[in-house]
């Protein structure tokens, strides 16, 4: 199929973007992360499976033209619905524009800019609520717009309206790196046209093999790539960096990923935000003629 074409099947965008999450999971091995062979210690693969069914309401109304911030705020509350906290925030803050673009024509990079850009006021507000049904590691931001600290949840709503800040102008600011704070990979998607995901669903395309190895070959290419946001936030750039190098150096080699896996598991280290990307790119390639 050509970029862009949207493939006629009898799954819906909402539908693709729930497959698409229990396929990012069930993907393996994904150094560091929770797969069908490795748990970690409070947050477990049937976590994510309950997290993916539970975010279907909030998918769906993303599909039936809902505004972004309320169909991502019902999505995340579905998600949390389930004993493990977060598995999936980020994951459904690339699935649901994707999702609303896709049900209203074609899926392009071009397209699913347009709707990021015209979210509104009251999208940054029901954004930041979300905020409050699952704990979401972020850095402290600024000093200058500390008002605007994420963490604050819905009490962040009376500074959100004053300054007339828009869910894209929030992402903006989250895209833009400080002296104490990385660039935010999944607001940075938002602001690029969600241009590594779209990236990444070519390469899952035009993969080979079983879509569980190819989800875990999308997910090392992104590794291997930049630093992981998550990396960054819970243990620095310096570490963030190093397991870049790390995905780097053992390629597509699966039995190498099992052995990092193993390694990163034992150090905490949980690339959160490449997981984010991988199902974003797996609901793109789903809408564009990936078949399971």
């Amino acid at each position: 199929m050509s970029a862009g074409e949207t493939l006629d099947r009898d799954r819906s965008p909402a539908e693709n973007a729930q497959l698409a999450l229990l396929l990012e999971v069930a993907g393996t091995p994904k150094p560091g992360n929770v797969d069908r062979h490795r748990d970690l210690e409070s947050l477990r693969f049937e976590h994510f499976l309950a997290g993916a069914i539970g975010s279907g309401a909030g998918l769906r109304t993303a599909q039936q033209g809902a505004s972004v911030g309320d169909a991502f705020e019902t999505a995340v509350a579905g998600m949390s619905n389930q004993r493990g906290g977060n598995t999936q925030f980020g994951c459904l803050l690339l699935l649901v524009p994707l999702v609303a673009t896709a049900a209203s024509g074609a899926l392009t990079p071009t397209r699913a800019r347009d709707t990021v850009e015209s979210t509104t006021v009251e999208d940054a507000v029901a954004f930041y609520r979300s905020f409050e049904r699952v704990d979401v590691a972020v850095r402290d931001p600024p000093a200058d717009v500390d008002a605007l600290d994420v963490r604050r949840g819905g009490a962040a709503a009376e500074a959100i309206r004053d300054r007339e800040m828009t869910l894209y102008d929030i992402m903006i600011l989250s895209a833009e790196p400080t002296t104490n704070r990385p660039a935010d990979g999944n607001a940075r998607e938002w602001t690029t046209g969600f241009e590594r995901s779209f990236r990444a669903a070519d390469e899952l395309l035009s993969d080979e093999g079983p879509v569980g190895d190819r989800i875990a070959r999308t997910f090392l290419r992104l590794l291997a790539e930049e630093p992981d946001t998550l990396v960054a936030t819970n243990h620095g750039t310096e570490t963030a960096r190093d397991v870049c190098d790390r995905a780097a150096a053992i390629g597509l080699d699966l039995d190498a990923a099992a052995q990092l896996a193993e390694t990163f598991v034992d150090g905490g280290i949980n690339p959160g935000t490449t997981a984010d990307l991988t199902a974003a790119a797996a609901f793109i390639a789903l809408e564009r003629g990936l078949t399971v």
